[in-house]
């Protein structure tokens, strides 16, 4: 079964999204900006929410961290919880 390892920045709203995305592909460290920003519990963590199997994330979640490029910021995407930045940082 197919299984990834991502991390990823929880934000109210799509604006917030990208200004966020914006600010982390100029420099600013992916898991600092998720310390300061993310409105998820593993922004103590970076954003890292470890490794997980397919269908354990909600749908639009699971779409972006199973098909997207390693190591790329991709986002926002929106879920029932809020827009997100996510990282894909491993994958099999």
């Amino acid at each position: 079964m197919p299984k990834a390892r991502a991390r990823h920045i929880l934000v109210p709203t799509e604006e917030d999204c990208v200004k966020l995305k914006k600010e982390i592909l100029e420099g600013l460290d992916f898991a600092d900006a998720a310390r300061r920003f993310s409105q998820c519990p593993s922004g103590r963590d970076g954003g890292d929410l470890g490794e997980f199997f397919r269908g354990q994330m909600v749908p639009e979640f699971d779409q972006v961290v199973f098909s997207e490029p390693l190591g790329e910021v991709v986002g926002p995407v929106k879920t029932d919880f809020g827009y997100h930045l996510i990282e894909i940082l491993d994958r099999s």
